[in-house]
């Protein structure tokens, strides 16, 4: 294989704005916390750029300095681990419950979500699978049999704690990736059927699931309650018009939007920045996934296509899910901007995932 030496320069510039841009916009919505407590507001900018950024950025830069063939060999330790550690938040004095789920681990004064570590590992584990029995990807025990087990394991893992948006999240990275190694249409539309069933299911057996998608139909029906949050961010990005209000200049993140330095991040940031800024951020992402998608057609090595497929795909849709979401043409997720959204397990993560992204794209032929 001949191998380019440098990372692909567009990833790499897109990246860097995203990270560097999403920092700057977290700074101006955590403002909001010091209405309430400025010691919190101390804490979560301190975590966010620590464990975050400057630990996720040299995690990314290490990375992508390992061959990623070598995560071909480990992929089954790391999907393990991330299981056993997933499964760790149900231990008592372990995990920890927030908002109703049990998702955390309490490392001391730290917390630790597990399932963003998941995410990455199931790719990578999947991807050693389709690349290993890819001229046997077609036949059901080979291709969609074992993409349903390792669902199954997962969903069993996610859904109990209850975390259905990260468990979609890799229901549709692990379908692209087994559509992009070849398989069988029939195998592909009885997964789609599978899916739309498991959802209705998910939608009858938890309430808040059923809750989201009434209050998608008619947001307005319980402005007050279940509506309440996209009502908020409706009137956040409506604020921002055309150019936005400017930077720091947000009037939903004090004490009006729920989880400003969350998932409703985008809100703040369309307020303060306007449809310029919100199409250039969507821009940014759209681009990303695009090089990505190209990139992953010049690499030779199945592994090494696969794994880029299935990251791009997780990084590109969660953030359009979340953007979505707060603009209200999709039910909420819960789900991060990523790059942008509190949580350093979230960034770090994100990083660890770029940081083999950019090692593959030094492999990609011309």
């Amino acid at each position: 294989m001949k191998s380019a030496k440098k990372i692909d320069r567009v990833l790499l510039i897109v990246v860097g704005l995203l990270v560097f841009g999403g920092f700057i916009v977290f700074l101006s919505a955590s403002l909001g916390l010091t209405a309430k407590n400025s010691a919190t507001y101390s804490s979560v900018v301190f975590n966010q750029l620590f464990f975050g950024l400057i630990l996720g950025g040299i995690t990314a830069f290490v990375v992508s300095r390992v061959d990623f063939t070598f995560w071909k060999k480990v992929s089954l330790y790391l999907f393990i681990i991330a299981i056993i550690l997933t499964l760790l938040v149900f231990v008592p004095n372990f995990g920890f419950e927030s908002g109703g789920a049990k998702r955390w681990l309490s490392l001391g004064p730290l917390s630790f979500q597990p399932a963003e570590f998941l995410k990455v590992a199931f790719v990578l584990y999947f991807a050693t699978w389709l690349s290993g029995v890819k001229d046997y990807v077609q036949k059901f025990k080979f291709g969609l049999l074992p993409l349903i087990i390792i669902l199954s394991i997962v969903g069993v893992v996610l859904l109990n704690q209850p975390d259905t948006s990260t468990f979609i999240m890799i229901v549709v990275a692990g379908f692209s990736m087994f559509f992009v190694s070849g398989g069988r249409w029939r195998h592909i539309l009885l997964l789609v059927l599978i899916g739309i069933i498991g959802l209705s299911g998910l939608i009858v057996a938890r309430p808040y699931v059923k809750d989201r998608i009434l209050t998608f139909v008619n947001p307005a029906e319980n402005a007050l309650t279940s509506g309440y949050q996209i009502q908020q961010s409706l009137i956040a990005v409506g604020s921002g018009s055309v150019f936005g209000r400017g930077f720091g200049q947000s009037i939903q993140k004090f004490n009006f939007l729920p989880e400003p330095i969350g998932d409703s991040i985008f809100a703040v940031f369309a307020e303060e920045f306007g449809f310029i800024g919100a199409f250039v951020l969507i821009l940014l992402f759209t681009i990303f996934a695009l090089r990505g998608f190209k990139v992953a057609s010049k690499i030779k090595d199945p592994f090494g296509g696969l794994v880029l497929v299935g990251l791009v795909i997780m990084i590109t849709v969660q953030s359009f899910m979340n953007i979505g979401a707060m603009l209200g043409v999709i039910p909420l997720s819960g789900l991060p901007l990523l790059f942008v959204s509190h949580g350093g397990t979230a960034l770090f993560f994100t990083l660890f995932a770029i940081g083999i992204i950019f090692n593959i794209s030094r492999h990609q032929t011309n």
